[in-house]
């Protein structure tokens, strides 16, 4: 079977109808997010489960509504018709299916090492057997967390100078944190920086997200949900900075924390760019680097402003994408 005809099948045309309906689901969720100058990051969320979830569904729903939808004469009448653009050739040398199949073998495989596996191996370490011994609060972080509402979540401190701070799941939710990061700050910010934690591990009793990721295995080769998915997990951050500032009132200590957070990436990136083979970690750090200046930005301007209406916004971006999408093969 050649390139061309296994596209032309029954699975074929899922994958690339799926790409086709992702891409033209992010671009018109991305223009209703713009144009109703939506910024809370829980909505935007939502706009961004469209672009992962929907192209899962819409081929088979498509071809179960009409059955022809992949007919000459359909696709003569069709917004975009993808089977003409792959059987085209770049420079005449280059068939673009070919292209096509290389972008997906390339995000097949950064999801496998990026995404995949670090999510299982965190998932086994996490059903390890909790800790027979409750460890003492250190008196640091006791005193700094007293008032914090919902009660003081189970912390452990790791000796390191180095800053570190994360939280984990699993059998006994936890947040660490180093010396290194106490010494540094103060009652206001240790408070804040643990708040953000306690959210994470609120939110992972919901396992929406991890639902949303196993729906997300079958996307594994779309470069368009791929970058989504990363843009929903970014959106998760901000949506933590919002429950910690609700627990703790103080959206600067929290927007203080993550400044150091971002002094500290930017000297090691400086440091590491001199390298030829540092380059790619290079910019990922950039990457990270902006997406922590937007968090300190909106968390210094203050909540995010609701418009209202968000349902409404939302069921019509999404009656717009099926709408389009239905003409696009």
């Amino acid at each position: 079977m050649t390139l061309a005809n296994f596209l032309d099948s029954y699975i074929g045309r899922y994958i690339v109808q799926a790409c086709c309906h992702s891409l033209v689901a992010a671009l018109v969720a991305d223009r209703a997010i713009q144009a109703w100058r939506i910024t809370d990051p829980l909505v935007q969320q939502r706009f961004s489960l469209i672009v992962v979830l929907f192209p899962i569904v819409s081929f088979p729903a498509y071809q179960m509504i009409n059955p022809e939808r992949g007919s000459l004469s359909f696709r003569l009448e069709a917004l975009f018709d993808s089977g003409r653009w792959l059987n085209m050739e770049l420079w005449g040398i280059i068939p673009l299916n070919v292209v096509f199949v290389c972008i997906l073998s390339v995000t097949a495989f950064v999801f496998l090492f990026q995404e995949m596996i670090p999510v299982v191996k965190h998932t086994v370490e996490s059903r390890g057997p909790a800790s027979p011994e409750e460890e003492p609060v250190d008196p640091v972080v006791g005193k700094a967390l007293e008032h914090l509402p919902g009660g003081m979540p189970r912390v452990s401190v790791i000796e390191e100078d180095e800053f570190i701070l994360f939280s984990s799941t699993g059998r006994s939710p936890t947040v660490f944190l180093s010396r290194g990061l106490i010494d540094l700050l103060n009652g206001e910010q240790l408070r804040a920086a643990v708040a953000h934690e306690a959210a994470h591990i609120a939110r992972n009793r919901r396992p929406l997200l991890i639902i949303v990721f196993l729906i997300r295995i079958l996307m594994f080769f779309n470069p368009v949900v791929l970058v989504e998915f990363r843009r929903i997990i970014q959106e998760e951050e901000k949506v933590c900075d919002d429950i910690a500032v609700r627990f703790t009132h103080k959206p600067r200590a929290l927007a203080e924390v993550l400044r150091k957070f971002n002094s500290e990436r930017e000297d090691l990136s400086l440091e590491t760019i001199k390298k030829p083979s540092a380059l790619g970690a290079a910019l990922e750090d950039y990457s990270h680097n902006v997406h922590l200046e937007s968090r300190i930005k909106r968390l210094e301007e203050g909540p995010p402003h609701r418009t209202g209406g968000e349902w409404v916004k939302f069921l019509l971006t999404l009656a717009v994408i099926v709408a389009i999408n239905y003409f696009v093969v």
